[in-house]
């Protein structure tokens, strides 16, 4: 669940428009800060880039995903600045103070100090794979006819793969969670899908990741008013492809978050050969999000006071055709009717995903079996990474993308099912 959670300040929206207040400055360039609101900071980046005759203004927010959100310049002198993002109410004013701007961020009446300095913060990534790999990979495509939509991804084979060998490999198609996402699952500069892809190919295992329809090089399919129903049927035809190829000996399917939702959806219908669930929901939506938004009040210094009435009364549920499908949704019924083996996993940090409350009702509801492996990790947060709060705005300040545990879990556990 990455897209619902409490957003803190900046919203990801953008607005365009600029104002030729003058042709140049020498603020030009990019400038970063944190902006500290209570137990939670968020870094924050201004980009001043000198365009045809004027100065372009934007603001990043990396901890959000956040990128490219244009400002309109009220003020811009060579030590001065004054900039508006309308559509979010957000203003920020600041004078160059020995090579700094100490200004003021201000947002729908609140008003935090926000000192910046020159450069962007260099961001470290090293579980991000980089080639020479030992395995190949291919561009492939497949479509969903009923919802024309046509999904684009990334067919890697484990290292030593000879397609004329009698002996096939098992293969993963892996789903993304909420939101639109490319086909590594990017997120803050992170690519978990790609790590999870490169050491499955490692361990003799095969992957498909694809880019979300309308994503990337996705094309075709409804978005606006899409829920998990419809994302399900992409996957449906990802497992579909697999099979036809006629090149694999189990097709399985790995999900995280919103995609373990779905493979338990797909899992019901005994569509998949097995499921890794990764943070997926175990509980109707309205009682996990309203837990996920009592968890994040808490670590933010506010009373957890959110209840599912008051969860359902918001405007954005009836707004978003997502949400009010998935907050109805529960999840009971096709867990309780899946038959193949899983491997459920949670974080106990995870604040997102309730561990305590998810996975619990998943091993509760599952039909038992020897093969069926169930684990919570502590110190672990939605992504999988080790943190100190959980809190989504930690999961760019952290250089692990995925836990190695987590990664040698998930390749044992397929190889075992050989």
């Amino acid at each position: 669940m990455k897209k619902y959670y409490i957003t803190i300040l900046l919203v990801l929206v953008a607005m365009m428009g600029w104002a030729q207040v003058n042709s140049t400055t020498s603020l030009l360039g990019s400038w970063s800060g944190k902006l500290n609101v209570g137990a939670v900071s968020l870094t924050l980046v201004l980009h001043l880039e000198q365009g045809d005759g004027y100065v372009i203004a934007s603001f990043d927010s990396p901890d959000q995903g956040a990128k490219g959100i244009s400002a309109y310049k009220e003020f811009l002198s060579d030590d001065s600045l004054a900039l508006k993002v309308e559509h979010i109410g957000m203003t920020y004013r600041a004078r160059l103070k020995d090579d700094t701007l100490d200004g003021t961020f201000t947002q729908n009446g609140t008003s935090l100090p926000l000192v910046l300095t020159r450069g962007v913060p260099e961001v470290k990534r090293p579980q991000t794979p980089k080639g020479p790999y030992p395995y190949a990979t291919e561009e492939v495509m497949f479509p969903n006819a009923a919802d024309f939509a046509t999904l684009v991804g990334t067919l890697t084979w484990p290292v030593g793969y000879d397609k004329n060998s009698k002996q096939k490999p098992t293969v993963v198609l892996m789903v993304t969670g909420s939101g639109q996402q490319n086909r590594d699952e990017e997120l803050m500069q992170h690519k978990p899908f790609l790590v999870i892809a490169d050491y499955l190919a490692r361990h003799g295992i095969a992957t498909l990741r694809y880019d979300d329809r309308a994503t990337g090089a996705s094309v075709g399919g409804e978005v606006k008013n899409a829920t998990s129903e419809d994302f399900a049927r992409d996957a449906a035809a990802g497992l579909e492809y697999l099979r036809n190829t006629k090149a694999f000996s189990k097709v399985g399917l790995l999900g995280h978050s919103e995609g373990g939702l779905i493979a338990f959806m797909l899992a019901a219908k005994k569509q998949t050969d097995f499921i890794v669930s990764l943070a997926g929901p175990g509980v109707k939506g309205d009682t996990l999000l309203a837990a996920q938004g009592n968890r994040i009040l808490s670590l933010s210094g506010m009373p957890a006071d959110m209840t599912v009435e008051k969860y359902r009364q918001q405007d954005a549920v009836q707004q978003m055709p997502w949400l009010k499908w998935y907050i109805d949704y529960d999840p009971s019924a096709d867990i309780a009717a899946t038959r193949c083996p899983v491997f459920a996993l949670n974080g106990d940090r995870d604040c997102q995903v309730i561990s305590s409350q998810n996975l619990t009702a998943i091993e509760r509801l599952l039909p038992k079996s020897k093969q069926h492996l169930i684990k919570e990790y502590p110190g672990l947060n939605h992504l999988f990474q080790h943190c100190t709060t959980g809190l989504v705005t930690e999961y760019s300040e952290i250089e692990e993308t995925i836990s190695p545990e987590v990664l040698s879990d998930i390749a044992n556990w397929i190889n075992s099912l050989k």
